[in-house]
């Protein structure tokens, strides 16, 4: 039933998406017209700021490991296949977004904060679009809970050699989503997030290094590990 539930909230969370994406391009399209269209000023750090920067953006890109615990339930090649699907997917999406946005970031007057992307929807050539935003924002989050719990659960059946079954691993990984929630305030679970995700794919690198006897996917491997450190260690997080 959550999975089903969890389907549709995708489907209207895309349509939602188009239409921010939508309202966004029509703004820049009659500001141009208008010739009001402006860019944010560009602020230059040095190499090692902006690397750190950058790598405190992957937590807005991860979660197409999802797939790689519900072997159960559907085959290796589909499983492949949504993970990379994904991810072309939401790369494009973010980059169109990102394009689409920036000429209504200079509105902020450089305050960002987790209601930014509703002020920024307001400004839009759609009045509708905060509620869309709004509710966009709880379907995709009740559409990632759902998709992260299932995969949680099938981790913690493999690392516990089925001796957790899956109702108690639901009550586990709620117990702990909850107690993560009062205990700290959204960015601080974002940075939190960000730095055990990068943890983890370090760990799968290593994994893949030992696994393989290609020279060349240990090589990537290895490479991919010490990036997945730099960004635990050193990452900024961003906002």
């Amino acid at each position: 039933m959550l999975g089903f539930m969890e389907k549709w909230a995708l489907y209207v969370t895309f349509i939602l998406i188009a239409l921010v994406l939508a309202g966004f391009g029509l703004f820049d399209f009659q500001a141009w017209q208008q010739n009001a269209l402006q860019m944010p000023a560009a602020q230059f750090n040095d190499l090692w700021q902006t690397c750190s920067i950058i790598a405190g953006t992957l937590i807005v890109v991860q979660g197409f490991e999802t797939p790689r615990y519900l072997g159960e339930q559907y085959t290796a090649d589909l499983r492949i296949q949504a993970s990379r699907q994904s991810q072309l997917i939401s790369a494009s999406i973010y980059i169109l977004f990102v394009l689409l946005a920036m000429p209504l970031v200079p509105s902020l007057n450089g305050v960002f904060d987790d209601h930014s992307l509703i002020t920024l929807a307001g400004l839009s050539a759609f009045g509708f679009l905060p509620a869309a935003v709004i509710f966009a924002a709880v379907l995709s989050q009740f559409s990632a809970a759902v998709a992260d719990t299932l995969a949680a659960s099938g981790n913690l059946s493999e690392i516990s050699a089925k001796r957790i079954s899956t109702p108690v691993s639901y009550l586990l990984i709620a117990g702990f989503a909850l107690l993560l929630t009062w205990s700290a305030d959204t960015f601080e679970i974002l940075a939190l997030a960000s730095r055990a995700f990068a943890a983890y794919y370090a760990l799968q690198c290593l994994v893949a290094w030992r696994a393989t006897d290609s020279a060349r996917v240990k090589s990537s491997s290895l490479i991919l590990t010490a990036i997945m450190l730099y960004i635990v260690i050193f990452a900024v997080p961003v906002g």
